[in-house]
């Protein structure tokens, strides 16, 4: 079954006791359905209310899974894990960067998003239907710009799906699987480019200290200083987050 479909049965189940109860005068109307001029079916806006406060339950998931978040934060992550730095900067400073940037990275989607489907559904131009179709067009197109071929026919071929001749025709249920895919996959070999600088580091001074026979001494002690020095003489987060922005390809 559609997910989407799946969590409109869940709200009607939620929602019954109150249609039930609608000769209350406290109760309230939650399943009422109207049918516009062109025969299509319009849920009441309590309804629509219901739906709204369900689906932002729905949105840490869509900022790590259909956005740049993933990438960056990995990213991040193994910056910090290079440096030799345990908690600086921390989980939360991270967080917060790698969410800015990644509101920074996905303006433009956003801003078709709000131009295509939410402002005319919020003049009443469109329909709520015609608005999530429209809304969804950006946001596929900027996951499959960076989706691989080969990750999104993984996932093409483990669906079974025989029916889809491009991947623009592809659904949500397949183009996000692949997008995070990817995600990873090019999360982490940017952390391997910027790892090994750091390690080159820690290789030569492990190196002099086994040289000089001081063996007892722990080369992360000697290394972190240098790695951070060199870190900031480069302007190293001006660089990460270059590279992190134009890997995107100014989407």
């Amino acid at each position: 079954m559609n997910p989407l479909r799946l969590g409109l049965a869940l709200l009607l189940v939620l929602a019954a006791p109150l249609a039930l109860g609608a000769d209350n005068p406290l109760s309230i109307p939650a399943i009422t359905l109207s049918t516009n001029p062109e025969g299509q079916q319009e849920y009441s806006v309590s309804l629509q209310i219901l739906l709204i406060m369900t689906a932002l339950s729905f949105i840490p998931a869509f900022v790590m899974l259909m956005t740049s978040f993933t990438r960056i934060i990995i990213v991040f992550s193994i910056l910090r894990q290079a440096l030799g730095l345990q908690q600086t900067p921390s989980n939360q400073i991270l967080i917060g960067m790698a969410l800015f940037l990644t509101l920074f990275i996905m303006a433009p989607v956003f801003e078709r998003i709000n131009n295509d489907a939410l402002q005319p559904y919020l003049n009443e131009q469109i329909p709520a239907q015609e608005a999530i179709a429209k809304a969804e067009v950006p946001l596929k197109d900027f996951m499959l710009a960076q989706t691989r071929s080969s990750d999104l026919e993984l996932f093409m071929r483990l669906s079974k799906r025989t029916d889809i001749a491009s991947p623009d025709q592809a659904p949500l249920t397949i183009v996000v699987p692949a997008f995070i895919t990817s995600e990873l996959k090019t999360a982490f070999q940017i952390g391997f480019m910027i790892f090994i600088p750091f390690l080159v580091i820690d290789l030569v001074v492990s190196s002099i200290l086994m040289a000089m026979g001081m063996m007892m001494l722990s080369p992360l002690i000697i290394s972190l200083p240098f790695k951070i020095m060199l870190f900031v003489l480069i302007d190293g987060w001006a660089l990460i987050i270059g590279t992190l922005a134009g890997s995107f390809g100014g989407v």
